[in-house]
């Protein structure tokens, strides 16, 4: 199997072209080649493929073999893949995931794609549709009991679910007593991850707010334990920062991560514009 090795913002995955290639058990490529030890290293296989609704389609699992819905640094490179190896020459680019199609603009420089910007469309706040279990039309700062502690969360979708806990917030700073980079994700992300009321488990974004236009976060993604960056829990933090009134509507906001920094607008037609990098790593070649 031939295959890129790519990151954005250092969330990494293994990219196939699966136009008039197949895959027989992606779910079990994805556990192989994601091992850092035994594999080529990722948090997942992501697979473009042909679309008969878009210009491309994104298929993508995560390290333990559960396919995603979304991917925000998967789709840039998604992006960067389709335009540097001449699939297209567009640099305004529809893509196809199980969250719906989602449009790309591509910013090059020297024939090669360095950044790119993507309409990750609107955020859900219902608990149905992120989905949870809980009463209401929303659920915005409101406290989710994990384990003995209680913490005041948000919970969205932005094409997968989230959940954000802002260590500013009295109630989580006492019961998190740990600066940001001093948390112990892979003991609070599980728990989280796996909360009764999260049918579909979740992502958790632990976020540090540095100013109006700066959040700082960790995350704790789905499937795939800690990793660098999530794109759309980058969007996630983001938006749920403006529900509870830290950053403003319409105002760019950098949300910096452990893999670099992320780009993201939450416009006043409710639309989430995510910009960031997209690397190539690699190619290479592999026996699956």
């Amino acid at each position: 199997m031939k295959f890129t090795k790519m990151h954005g913002a250092s969330n990494d995955y293994v990219y196939v072209n699966c136009i008039g290639y197949s895959i027989n058990d992606p779910a079990k490529t994805a556990i192989a080649i994601s091992d850092r030890h035994m594999g080529i290293g990722s948090d997942g296989l992501i697979m473009i493929l042909p679309s008969d609704k878009a210009d491309f389609r994104m298929k993508m699992f995560n390290a333990d073999g559960s396919e995603g819905s979304m991917c925000g640094n998967g789709i840039r490179c998604v992006g960067k893949y389709v335009y540097d190896n001449r699939l297209t020459d567009k640099k305004n680019l529809d893509i196809e995931t199980k969250s719906g199609i989602k449009h790309l603009k591509l910013f090059v420089n020297k024939d090669l794609v360095s950044d790119v910007e993507v309409d990750m469309g609107e955020a859900y706040i219902k608990p149905e549709e992120i989905p949870m279990i809980a009463k209401g039309d929303s659920f915005i700062n409101r406290p989710l009991k994990v384990g003995r502690n209680e913490y005041d969360v948000t919970c969205l979708s932005v094409g997968n679910p989230h959940c954000v806990v802002f260590m500013n917030n009295e109630k989580n700073m006492k019961n998190l007593k740990k600066d940001l980079g001093d948390l112990d994700l892979d003991k609070l992300g599980p728990a989280f991850e796996s909360h009764k009321l999260f049918p579909d488990k979740i992502n958790t974004e632990f976020v540090e707010v540095i100013d109006r236009n700066t959040l700082k976060m960790r995350v704790y993604e789905r499937g795939s334990k800690e990793t660098m960056a999530c794109g759309t829990g980058t969007c996630a933090v983001a938006v749920a920062a403006v529900l509870n009134g830290i950053c403003v509507k319409g105002e760019t906001v950098r949300v910096i991560v452990r893999g670099g920094v992320i780009e993201i607008t939450y416009r006043e037609d409710g639309h989430i514009l995510m910009k960031g990098n997209a690397v190539k790593v690699f190619d290479g070649e592999i026996d699956i």
